[in-house]
């Protein structure tokens, strides 16, 4: 039987996942809480749609060392914490909280090797956009809600030196039960729990996964594993869903349903 492994959501694009108990998957196909919020390039205009590339503000695809930053969103009192070395600021969403934490992403990264990436024309001063309640900042229009097998991720692991779980693929959906790579075959619709989601297509990996999520280095030569040891065209991993209808929500543990 599959289930539910585990579920993330990531409050600020780029950044560190929250495990979650339960996800609230609305009816546009976004995940609540979902990339509410991202840290802009000075030069980077607040978008009009609901759709935000990585190259306009802070990404683990460009700067690895994000990975080791831990952020916490309390959706209740519209605060968020930072944490890292000796840093640890919580702020609210006002004018000034944002200049602090903005302020305090600089300052971390102005200690690693993606300093220079800092010095880039159009980089700083950095902003932190969003409302903090709103989905919207996904690279793509849908936005999409991701998932992936955790058996998927277990056998990329056994190919490399370097330790690769769940967290470097990003997924808001792992599952349990699945053979490594089924999830890649699965067509049509698919329920988890009381949702129903079209099977959109899979995922295609940058190199943020080749960032180590605790210390922030490129450890792993993943891209090249998936393409090498496993015989794909592109390097893939996880698939891409949209809810049917209505969206719902979804738990850990929830069983998932294949068409038979």
């Amino acid at each position: 039987m599959i289930r539910v492994d585990a579920l993330y959501r990531y409050p600020v694009k780029g950044f560190t996942p929250e495990k979650r108990d339960s996800l609230v998957i609305q009816a546009d196909g976004r995940v609540q809480g979902d990339r509410s919020l991202v840290f802009r390039f000075a030069d980077a205009l607040e978008p009009e749609d609901a759709t935000y590339p990585k190259s306009r503000g802070l990404a683990l695809m460009t700067f690895p060392s994000l990975a080791r930053v831990v952020l916490t969103f309390d959706d209740e009192a519209q605060t968020l914490r930072l944490r890292v070395d000796d840093i640890d600021i919580e702020a609210d969403l006002s004018e000034s909280g944002r200049a602090r934490l903005s302020e305090a992403v600089t300052a971390y990264l102005r200690t690693t090797s993606d300093a220079k990436l800092l010095e880039a024309d159009g980089i700083l001063p950095l902003g932190l956009l969003g409302d903090g309640r709103t989905a919207r900042f996904q690279d793509r229009p849908r936005g999409f809600v991701s998932l992936h097998g955790a058996a998927s991720v277990g056998a990329l692991d056994a190919t490399v030196p370097a330790p690769v779980d769940d967290r470097r693929f990003r997924s808001n959906i792992v599952v349990d039960g699945a053979a490594p790579w089924a999830e890649l075959d699965w067509r049509d619709r698919v329920r988890i729990g009381e949702v129903v989601f079209e099977v959109q297509k899979p995922i295609e990996r940058c190199a943020a996964i080749t960032a180590n999520p605790d210390t922030g280095v490129r450890d792993a030569r993943l891209l090249r594993a998936l393409t090498t040891e496993f015989g794909q065209d592109e390097p893939t991993l996880g698939i891409l869903l949209l809810p049917v209808a209505g969206g719902g929500t979804i738990r850990i543990g929830d069983e998932v349903v294949l068409p038979a």
